[in-house]
């Protein structure tokens, strides 16, 4: 090969194998970083076919004719991939990481083969393989050694109440409401956004959490049994809450009754003071369980805020708040009862009540050019989906959804969803592939329309929609999905 000819196929090996890196990190930062759930789990396993082994069998197959088919076929479709994602790359330390070693890593290799009489191709799958495995080691290291420093740090707060909360709906819900009325007396530090794994709540800890805080207000997610137990062994909080449980994420427990195993993990806390389950998970009395769903009474949740009586300690108490959504007040009443738990009054417990405001992204309401829109964005249970359809009836203009329907859930579910869309809404736009086939069949809605890709959403709501109109969003799974 003639000088420049290697230099062109050391360059096109170093930029093929980082997109094909770039590719793998992107669906393993989807995935939790695991393999197994890319592979195996993946919402669109043809994108693997196209950006992955299509390029990868090509790069074998072609000879001198890939570098056409590189820089016309697959750079071009791998950044119109990329620029469609709504859920992009993010680049963390554990991204940077892995980028940095697979482009040393092929560097190496590719230094090492033009040095060596007779090297005809550079190697795509050796500095892949060796990226993930070393990637893998390296964070298991540094997973080990972050826990490590963030269980010393919550030894050190001696005074630290922890208030951990699992379930399979509401967790962020009760999670933003313990936190803002706890904050009315205490110093209160809640886990942000959606951070409920074992390593987003350690990050956590080591990076964001004050020294003096009083109560810390930890949310626990699972995908598979001992994810839960995991969380607790490692914050061991005093107070606990076990949430509405139902059928999300089906598809990693298999069973509903897995799931209720794997929340009911949270009672393992070697330092459990009081316990307060949902009355969906289990009847089984326990001295440190309270129970709570059934005490609510007199609700009346509208566009305009939810009021509602709960019975707590033989009294009845009246709260009234500007979040939206009748499920809410089982969210709020558990929050209630903990807040009771860490001595606070009524009056001032009523009072913080008025003052929450809505999580965002749950049923978030938003007046815009004479419009009324219902973010219900992050929200993806039966319940929660239920109830934004039923405050929707409550306008009198136009109705306008726009879905998903739901991800990692059933059919019976789904078809449940959709037969509540057919009763009240005027215009239904279908987000995604995931269910598309499902609501195109049985949605009996006459404008309907069905969204492949959702980079045109604006432009269809702004000629679809008009003042006046209401529009839900109801679940906004990302476009991997």
């Amino acid at each position: 090969m003639q000088e420049y000819e290697v230099f062109i196929a050391f360059v096109t090996n170093v930029l093929f194998v980082t997109l094909l890196g770039w590719y793998l990190i992107t669906n393993l930062q989807w995935y939790d970083y695991k393999l197994s759930r890319v592979v195996l789990k993946h919402h669109k396993p043809h994108w693997h076919v196209l950006y992955f082994l299509i390029p990868f069998i090509a790069y074998y197959a072609t000879g001198q004719y890939f570098l056409i088919f590189f820089y016309f076929g697959v750079v071009p479709s791998i950044w119109l991939w990329h620029k469609r994602l709504d859920k992009k790359l993010v680049l963390t330390w554990r991204v940077k990481r892995f980028l940095i070693l697979l482009v040393s890593l092929t560097l190496f290799q590719n230094v090492l083969c033009t040095l060596k009489d007779g090297c005809q191709m550079y190697g795509v799958f050796m500095p892949l393989a060796l990226t993930f495995m070393g990637s893998m080691m390296l964070e298991k290291f540094l997973f080990l050694t972050y826990k490590k420093e963030a269980k010393k740090k919550l030894k050190e707060m001696t005074d630290l109440q922890i208030v951990a909360i699992t379930g399979s709906y509401g967790k962020t819900s009760i999670k933003n409401f313990v936190a803002q009325i706890l904050s009315a007396k205490f110093n209160v530090y809640a886990t942000p956004r959606s951070v409920n794994t074992l390593g987003g709540i350690m990050g956590d800890v080591n990076n964001a959490l004050p020294g003096d805080t009083e109560i810390y207000v930890c949310e626990a997610g699972a995908r598979q049994s001992g994810d839960i137990y995991d969380i607790t062994t490692f914050v061991e909080p005093q107070t606990v809450v076990v949430g509405k449980v139902g059928e999300a994420h089906i598809e990693y427990f298999k069973s509903l009754k897995n799931i209720i195993s794997t929340k009911l993990e949270i009672m393992q806390s070697p330092r459990l003071e009081r316990a307060f389950i949902h009355t969906s998970v289990t009847e089984e009395p326990h001295e440190k369980v309270t129970f709570f769903g059934d005490d609510i009474s007199n609700i009346q949740a509208t566009l305009d805020g939810i009021d509602f009586d709960i019975e707590i300690d033989n009294e009845k108490l009246h709260l009234h708040t500007d979040v939206l959504g009748e499920f809410q007040t089982m969210n709020i009443a558990v929050a209630v009862r903990i807040a009771k738990s860490f001595g606070m009054t009524n009056e001032a417990i009523i009072k913080a009540v008025a003052k929450l405001e809505p999580v965002e992204h749950r049923l978030q309401l938003i007046k815009a050019g004479g419009k009324i829109i219902l973010d219900d964005g992050y929200n993806g249970n039966i319940d929660g989906m239920l109830e934004g359809v039923r405050l929707c009836s409550l306008h009198t203009g136009r109705k306008v959804i726009v879905t998903p329907g739901l991800v990692e859930s059933t059919k019976e579910l789904n078809m449940r969803f959709i037969q509540e869309i057919n009763k009240v809404f005027d215009i239904v736009i279908i987000t995604g592939a995931l269910n598309a086939e499902l609501f195109d069949k049985n949605i009996t809605v006459k404008n309907k329309i069905l969204l492949r890709d959702k980079a045109v959403l604006t432009k269809v709501l702004g000629s679809q929609t008009a003042s006046g109109d209401i529009i839900l969003f109801a679940n906004d799974a990302p476009n991997f999905i």
